[in-house]
């Protein structure tokens, strides 16, 4: 499965390289948010080759979702899929944009890529192992090597939203006496707490399920948690067939279980 998604992403990502270097023309859904051509080309690859190679797990995908294709998801695995995660960074012309598929199964991301395509930097997770690959200019596999978080340093690392800081999340990086952060774009903040770059990602504004499954995937795989501001497990279950269902609530993503219970 890993291998089929990791082909899926690069399919999307090439895509997306096209359209980036031609410069992309932006629309703007319901909801005020932007889409290029990009979100939806990227899309059309990925579900067609999860299709072909897994016709029987049902995908929930962004576009399609903001076109009414709501997927019956009656407890098996799912797939959910973001084709063009921090299309506002692709826009502006920030490097920190991605490609972010994941594997739901009882509401636990066990299999999650995600692709940087500028960085050509692709990240998994899958049965308890994290890998980082490193990516030639047409998406071959230079070279990989495994990742993990690492234990709490003396001074965390906080990362926080490029687009969608909050007050809620400047009062919990003074809360808990954070003063190194940076502002990133996009699921690689999962990524990078997962490589061992950071420590904690809080997020206090709305996201969906599709914005963060794949890069918490990973992040759990090399040995990170993200939890709910209660500490209980984020969890990736639909509450009803509708896009305001698939939002995610607030939640805190550590580079170990330790950080997240001493807080």
């Amino acid at each position: 499965m890993l291998e089929h998604l990791t082909h899926a992403a690069f399919a999307a990502g090439r895509e997306i390289m096209a359209i980036h270097t031609a410069g992309p023309h932006v629309l703007y859904k319901n909801d005020c948010s932007p889409v290029t051509e990009a979100d939806q080309r990227a899309e059309d690859v990925i579900l067609a080759a999860l299709e072909q190679a897994f016709p029987t797990i049902p995908v929930i995908a962004e576009e399609a979702v903001s076109s009414g294709i709501m997927p019956e998801i009656s407890g098996g695995d799912f797939f959910l899929v973001d084709p063009l995660d921090g299309t506002k960074e692709f826009i502006a012309g920030n490097d920190d944009f991605t490609v972010n598929i994941a594997l739901i199964r009882d509401g636990e991301p066990v299999t999650g890529v995600v692709l940087a395509p500028l960085l050509r930097t692709l990240w998994t997770g899958h049965e308890g192992i994290a890998e980082k690959l490193t990516l030639d200019e047409d998406f071959n596999i230079v070279s990989r090597e495994e990742i993990n978080t690492r234990s709490c340093p003396d001074a965390m690392m906080a990362l926080i939203s490029r687009s969608h800081s909050t007050p809620e999340t400047t009062a919990f990086v003074t809360q808990h006496g954070i003063r190194n952060f940076n502002s990133v774009g996009s699921s690689l903040k999962f990524c990078l707490i997962a490589e061992g770059q950071a420590d904690v990602y809080p997020r206090f504004s709305r996201t969906m399920l599709w914005d963060t499954a794949a890069g918490d995937a990973i992040l759990r795989a090399a040995g990170g948690i993200t939890v709910t501001p209660e500490g209980a497990p984020l969890v990736y279950l639909p509450k009803i067939c509708t896009e305001e269902g698939l939002a995610n609530g607030n939640f805190v993503a550590w580079g170990t279980p330790a950080m997240a219970e001493n807080t």
